[in-house]
């Protein structure tokens, strides 16, 4: 049989309302002696409090909500590492929801978590130029908020919120600047989908660079994963023999990208350099090791978790917008655009 606080209250010789306030975490004053035998007690019995319940007293439960587009994106696990390294000094529990980056299932699962009563709720991803997207997150927004919680972006959000940014913009002027020294003319960009922000930024910036020097930059969209990577340097490689670079806006991409290479017997740097985005863990154990744009993965989720656990904003009081840098890492797989 389960163990009430009732049962804890016996033990500890005290009452109910006073056991219920040490192990809810209540302000409420409990004289030091009453309080050490209540969890002297809750050990013993190896008391388990109704979270549930102790959320309805508080208004919340102690969880924090991680809305993510894919849980096997080692960009996403990344972040998420770092929302459960401060999480867990804390002492709080995450929760993570797998939304493909489809927009109403991600609108669905910020009212479950607010429907369960979670303290905050981290939109872990860039927001979609997306009209109906956008009216739906600030709907839910504006309620979860009404409701005592706090919402935290991470990437350019679409409505206003507190935010942890990175200049996706700078570093593709980085990569795209670096490129170019090496005499690189013909270019593509193997990309996630344009309506993501990201991806937007990212081209920008590789775009601005290329530009500077009249170089030609191609690109194909499609979804951010290994595979389309593949597909995508097949067909740009097939479409345009003179291509010299291939850039993948994640590095899965770009490894995608440096396998096709492979199967078609084409060395690289010597005949292709392939950059990509983020430096994942396993970028620098690559045959060649890939170079990218260093993200701080870590720094951006424990980042958002900071801003979600402050004290709450006056009425007015305008968002928090925490910035990142991003550094170049330059590795085996880019080097001087081969001769005509």
């Amino acid at each position: 049989m389960a163990v009430t606080l009732k049962v804890v209250a016996q033990r500890a010789g005290v009452s109910v309302p006073t056991a219920s306030r040490v192990l809810s975490g209540s302000t409420y004053p409990v004289v030091d002696e009453l309080r050490e035998r209540v969890l002297a007690a809750a050990k013993e019995l190896d008391y388990v409090p109704n979270a549930q319940a102790q959320g309805l007293l508080r208004g919340n439960t102690g969880t924090i909500g991680v809305l993510v587009g894919d849980v096997g994106d080692p960009y996403f696990s990344e972040i998420v590492n770092g929302i459960h390294e401060r999480a867990t000094a804390q002492n709080l529990l995450v929760t993570i929801c797998h939304t493909e980056r489809d927009p109403e299932r991600e609108l669905g699962y910020f009212r479950m978590l607010q429907a369960h009563r979670a303290h905050s709720v981290i939109i872990a991803g860039s927001g979609l130029s997306d009209e109906e997207y956008r009216k739906g997150i600030a709907t839910r927004v504006t309620s979860f908020r009404a409701a005592g919680g706090h919402v935290v972006g991470i990437g350019t959000p679409v409505v206003e919120m507190d935010r942890v940014l990175v200049d996706n913009r700078g570093g593709g002027r980085l990569l795209g600047r670096y490129l170019a020294g090496l005499g690189h003319r013909e270019v593509a960009l193997i990309s996630g989908p344009e309506a993501l922000s990201s991806s937007r930024e990212r081209y920008d910036g590789l775009k601005e660079a290329f530009d500077e020097v009249g170089a030609r930059l191609i690109v194909h969209h499609g979804p951010p994963n290994r595979d389309e990577g593949y597909h995508a340097a097949g067909v740009l490689l097939r479409d345009h023999p003179g291509l010299t670079a291939l850039i993948g806006s994640a590095d899965q991409m770009a490894m995608g990208a440096l396998a096709q290479l492979r199967d078609r017997g084409r060395s690289v740097p010597g005949d292709v350099s392939v950059a990509g985005f983020n430096d994942i863990a396993v970028s620098r154990d690559l045959s060649p090791s890939l170079t990218t744009v260093r993200l701080p993965l870590r720094e951006m989720g424990m980042g958002a978790l900071d801003l979600a656990l402050r004290p709450h904003a006056a009425d007015g009081e305008a968002a928090i917008e925490r910035r990142l840098g991003v550094e170049l890492v330059v590795r085996e797989s880019t080097g001087p655009a081969r001769s005509s």
